[in-house]
């Protein structure tokens, strides 16, 4: 959420802002919403200052009088009107943050100018694919084991497309992805937290995902609940209404969870096998940051995800997201893509982003200075990494000759052996 103030003094740079985006505001009924909160509050504080003055009258009067009867009378009147100008209050502030939801972060002045993905910078290449990719390699649904170790005709039984089992050494692989992740987190000063894998609507409103994403979000009904689309929410959500110490910032955490999209209109090539699932696993980093160096810690957070690539082996490259393509929350946004030999394809394995104190005022997160009043923190997250399509890429570039698949050595600690077959 925008300050409304920002907003209201610097509504030709928002305007400007949003029109680099890709969503449509009515910011002229933010400014309205807001300017009727203004006078709503400025009649309640007059009435209530005039009843602090009565007050003040009447206890010099002595009780009994006429003039003390009179007064009585008056103040019953005044009391009356404070509480119904209060209670205008309440709702002018509830009209003004129902609007001021729909209105996106701005994008950073960094951040190039686009409406679409084909916009998109690449800001780095590494990784050389003829070097780092088996000349065997293949699309990983035509391994000629594929449908053994990751069954999607019983997850559809079971649940639906988009939902498969991992079977035995795969599962295997799978687990190690995740503790190498977890691992690797610990090593550059992230906390782990097992997060909840439900959060309730107001968790969801203050990381963004509403009002905006509710068509990719599964939502419990009967509780209010939504499965989480990433653990950036739970997480997030961690220091809600909570004020940190400056001293503490930046503040790290790395969640391991399955993460869930419905992933409305998904079809084609480009999302078979793992390319694209409903349930998926993913670690997140989240950071919670001093607002003046959020933009350092954004490149810190985005080295922390590209080492856990190179450290597989596995070629990628880095894109600076344009404005027309970036998040409704995002002020800056930079997307690490997974090259996958069998596909010849980049896949999309991370997504490293400042929010700016975008989310952090929807949740309420602050920091207190040493001499000043609270501020709000800065909020970051990264994938590092999200395991299906990192999974598809180590199976269709280290499939060999002979229908193994070798397994990078950063994995071997957890997962036991060189290779996997079936």
């Amino acid at each position: 959420m925008l300050d409304p103030k920002f907003l209201r003094e610097n509504i030709d740079l928002v305007r400007k802002g949003v029109a680099r985006k890709k969503f449509q505001v009515d910011l002229d009924a933010v400014l309205a919403a807001d300017e009727a909160r203004r006078h709503a509050v400025a009649e309640f504080e007059a009435a209530r200052s005039a009843q602090n003055a009565a007050n003040k009258e009447m206890a010099a009067m002595p009780k009994g009088s006429p003039e003390f009867q009179a007064k009585v009378v008056e103040m019953k009147a005044a009391s009356a009107k404070v509480k119904e100008l209060e209670r205008k209050v309440a709702e002018a502030e509830e009209q003004l943050k129902a609007v001021a939801l729909s209105v996106p972060n701005i994008p950073h002045d960094s951040v190039p100018a686009g409406r679409t993905e084909a916009d998109n910078q690449v800001v780095l290449e590494w990784g050389d694919h003829a070097k780092l990719v088996s000349p065997a390699a293949k699309p990983h649904w035509d391994i000629a084991w594929f449908n053994k170790a990751i069954d999607f005709e019983r997850g559809v039984k079971v649940t639906g497309a988009g939902f498969p089992f991992y079977v035995g050494d795969m599962a295997r692989l799978v687990r190690a992805l995740i503790q190498y992740f977890l691992e690797e987190a610990g090593a550059s000063g992230y906390v782990e937290v097992h997060a909840p894998l439900l959060v309730n609507a107001a968790s969801a409103t203050a990381t963004g995902q509403l009002p905006d994403k509710e068509g990719q979000m599964y939502h419990a009904q009967t509780d209010d609940f939504y499965l989480i689309p990433t653990a950036e929410v739970p997480v997030t959500n961690f220091f809600r209404d909570e004020i940190l110490d400056e001293a503490s910032l930046p503040v790290k955490r790395a969640g391991y969870t399955p993460c869930f999209r419905r992933e409305a209109g998904s079809w084609g090539a480009h999302v078979r096998g793992l390319n694209r699932l409903h349930q998926f696993d993913k670690v997140e980093l989240v950071k919670w940051t001093h607002p003046d160096k959020s933009f350092e810690e954004l490149e810190l957070l985005r080295g922390d995800a590209e080492r856990l690539l190179q450290k597989l082996e596995l070629p990628y490259r880095v894109l600076l997201i344009c404005a027309g393509d970036i998040g409704f929350s995002h002020s800056k946004q930079y997307d690490l893509e997974v090259w996958a030999g069998g596909q010849k394809r980049w896949l999309e394995v991370s997504s490293c982003s400042n929010f700016t104190d975008f989310q952090a005022r929807r949740a309420g997160i602050r920091f207190r200075p040493k001499d000043g009043k609270p501020e709000f923190v800065h909020t970051l997250n990264g994938s590092g990494l999200g395991l299906p399509r990192v999974l598809a890429a180590i199976l269709e570039n280290n499939l060999q000759a002979d229908g193994t698949v070798r397994v990078p050595a950063a994995l071997r600690r957890w997962y036991g052996k060189d290779t996997l077959s079936f």
